[in-house]
Order: C-alpha cells, then sequence, then structure tokens
C-alpha cells in the first residue's frame, strides 16, 4: 500500500472533527513505542525542555550504575543502548544544545567510571565517537555555548 504525502495527510487533519482526531491519535500511539514517547514528549514536556534534558540525565547516571563490569563486550552492549537511548530522545527534541548536553554527561559519565582507557580499545572509540559529534555540534551553537562546549571537550580528551 503507498501511503499519502504529508501535505494530504495535512489536508485531512485539518477537516477532522476534535473527537476523531483524538482517537486517530491514541490509536498511533498505541501502536509504536516510539509513537507514544514521542506523544508524551510534546504533550508533557515540550514546554520544558531543560527538565525533560535533567530527567534524561538521571536516567543515564541509573543506567550507568547497572553497568555490567565483568566483561568488555556487556559493557559495550550497555553503552551503545544509552547511545540509542540518547539518539531516540534527540529526535524528539530536535535541538542541538539538549543533543550536545546529553552527550556531554555521557562522556563525563564514562570517565566517572573508569570506562576510558587504552587498555579497552573498544570502549575508547566509543567515547572518541561521542567527542566527535560534540565537536560537529558545536559550530551549530550559539557563540557563547560554543565556547562553554570547547572549553567542556577539551577536559574530557584522553591524553
Amino acid at each position: 500500500m503507498k501511503s499519502e504525502s504529508s501535505e494530504e495527510i495535512k489536508k485531512e487533519i485539518r477537516d477532522l472533527p476534535p473527537k476523531k482526531l483524538a482517537e486517530l491519535i491514541m490509536r498511533l500511539a498505541r501502536f509504536k513505542k516510539e509513537n507514544k514517547e514521542l506523544l508524551s514528549y510534546l504533550l508533557f514536556f515540550s514546554e520544558n525542555p531543560q527538565g525533560y534534558t535533567d530527567s534524561l540525565k538521571l536516567e543515564m547516571e541509573e543506567e550507568f550504575i547497572e553497568l555490567p563490569k565483568a566483561s568488555v563486550y556487556f559493557t559495550k552492549k550497555a553503552l551503545r543502548k544509552v547511545l540509542r537511548n540518547i539518539s531516540r530522545q534527540n529526535r524528539y527534541m530536535t535541538t542541538k544544545i539538549a543533543n550536545a548536553e546529553l552527550l556531554v554527561h555521557f562522556c563525563k559519565l564514562c570517565m566517572s567510571k573508569n570506562l576510558v582507557s587504552r587498555k579497552q580499545p573498544v570502549l575508547l572509540k566509543i567515547y572518541e565517537q561521542q567527542l566527535e559529534k560534540i565537536e560537529k555540534l558545536i559550530p551549530e551553537l550559539e557563540e557563547d555555548l560554543q565556547f562553554d562546549f570547547r572549553r567542556e571537550v577539551e577536559t574530557l580528551k584522553v591524553v
């Protein structure tokens, strides 16, 4: 089945009565977890993106507490899961500042848990990739934020 264009869908949504629109939105929310997460963000957190970012940071800290230390393989898998969650939440927020904040927080947590060392090149590579992402985001931010984030990145670099 071919889906309709975004413009046609937008036109059709405008013509729907509010009750029918609410039913469609609820059906969409039940269909997929990501749809439900996006709808939750838009309804409850879009007015306070900083509060949402802070709650995501706390969630990330909890995930770091539960990191498996038994093997590098399981630690790597857990870190990838945290990063998938960050990127998914980033799509909802659509702000470069929140993305940079979350990635910096991820890197700080990696440093505090001593996950970054030359002895574990797999984990080091994950960490360095996140630093590169932050560095790519910096030019897209406001000038005063660029300075702050550059300073943060310099403190996070591994010697």
